[in-house]
């Protein structure tokens, strides 16, 4: 077993990341071993680990486990569409500012690396933690666009995911792959390690479907802030990140001049009744159905009409990720 490295050495000075006390704010980084990577499998000690830290903090990263080229491939497509969808300014599917933008992967099997999608360690830490076959049924992504001089580098209000009235207990975690690596300058998105125990909607402000829904309460975020404050830390290439969906964050403005692209996947537990689908091009069946680790709900359409859909998305609080009775 490779020794776990809190990912907090790779994080800025204090003005990103601090500590109060004996609590850390920063996510715990595990490194596979090679023959993990190799077997596509983590060892039972960082099985473990991860289960823990998303017990205790709500996310969990794990290194080098994307293949770098196959996120070359998708991140030179999403960031030509990135500047389409920040083309359509007023009209974009953007998350609370125009510098953050709701972006969906090209869902057709030109773009769709299973490595990526189907990430083996992924699925085998969301199984541990929610149980067999979890549901996928939410694919898309945020881009943190670099500046300019009409949208300079914004931050999103903290926020959760959920909502929603949701159960307490784990029910859905967030599979983020950033396509290049994440750091304070171009957009990491800021944590609140430990807020996905306490946080629901008696802490939010925004209703459901609105723009800026799910907002934490100013007094909420003071006091959670002087218990254990944010972090934005660097994620690396070829990293992963598990989240659940629960946990307050943030996406923060980008300031460089490169588009920021961070896939986001959610794996529902199987007894979760959330009705949503995935819509798929159909030369990405016979791919799709070879997944027996999760389960699919996907409404199949021809190349084209993949095509000229996938950028025509709303922005994420649009989606409902409630259950149905």
């Amino acid at each position: 077993m490779q020794r776990i490295i809190p990912i907090a050495r790779q994080c800025k000075p204090a003005r990103f990341c601090t500590q109060y006390r004996n609590i850390s704010s920063f996510p715990t980084s595990i490194s596979p071993s090679q023959s993990e990577i190799k077997s596509r499998q983590l060892s039972p000690q960082n099985l473990e680990i991860a289960i823990r830290s998303l017990h205790h903090d709500g996310l969990v990263v794990v290194e080098n486990v994307v293949p770098h080229d196959a996120l070359d491939r998708l991140n030179h497509k999403m960031v030509k569409d990135a500047w389409t969808l920040r083309n359509r300014k007023e009209n974009s599917p953007y998350n609370y500012n125009p510098g953050n933008i709701q972006q969906d992967p090209p869902p057709m099997r030109k773009y769709f690396d299973p490595e990526i999608f189907f990430n083996p360690i992924a699925i085998q830490i969301t199984t541990t933690a929610l149980g067999p076959r979890p549901k996928w049924t939410f694919c898309s992504g945020n881009s943190a666009m670099p500046p300019t001089a009409e949208n300079p580098p914004m931050s999103q209000p903290v926020h959760s995911d959920a909502d929603f009235a949701h159960p307490t207990h784990p029910f859905a975690y967030v599979v983020n792959v950033p396509l290049i690596t994440m750091t304070p300058e171009n957009g990491s998105t800021e944590v609140w390690l430990g807020t996905h125990t306490d946080s629901g909607l008696h802490v939010q402000e925004g209703m459901h479907g609105e723009r800026a829904s799910g907002r934490i309460q100013l007094g909420a975020l003071e006091k959670r802030r002087m218990i254990r404050p944010p972090c934005q830390p660097v994620v690396p290439k070829g990293a992963l990140v598990l989240r659940d969906l629960r946990l307050w964050h943030a996406g923060i403005g980008n300031q460089t001049d490169d588009v920021r692209v961070m896939l986001a996947m959610i794996h529902f537990a199987p007894w979760y009744r959330n009705p949503m689908r995935l819509e798929f091009a159909e030369n990405l069946k016979p791919l799709v159905e070879k997944e027996t680790g999760l389960e699919i709900p996907v409404d199949w359409v021809t190349e084209a009409e993949a095509m000229s859909r996938y950028l025509n998305r709303g922005f994420g609080n649009s989606y409902d990720f409630s259950q149905r009775p």
